[in-house]
């Protein structure tokens, strides 16, 4: 993907902070790296209807977990929390 340089009017500072958010969402666009998934105690997990896909590492049972829309199923045994 191509991006136009920024106006030469832009303060260097601003530029500065404008090009490495252009990097870290190219980044997530584009994964070149693992990254850290978001962890949370089983009584502070998001509500999973609203997270469909997305994945959480649950502190409480140490284990992966994915939304399936309705519930947080766990990566270990494919059961809900």
């Amino acid at each position: 993907m191509k991006i136009s340089p920024l106006a030469p009017s832009i303060p260097h500072d601003l530029a500065e902070l404008l090009r490495d958010l252009r990097n870290a969402v190219l980044e997530l666009a584009t994964p070149t790296m693992p990254h850290t998934v978001f962890a949370c105690s089983t009584a502070a997990m998001p509500p999973a209807g609203e997270w469909t896909g997305c994945v959480i590492r649950n502190t409480t049972l140490n284990i992966l977990a994915h939304s399936d829309g309705t519930h947080w199923i766990r990566q270990d045994t494919g059961a809900a929390i």
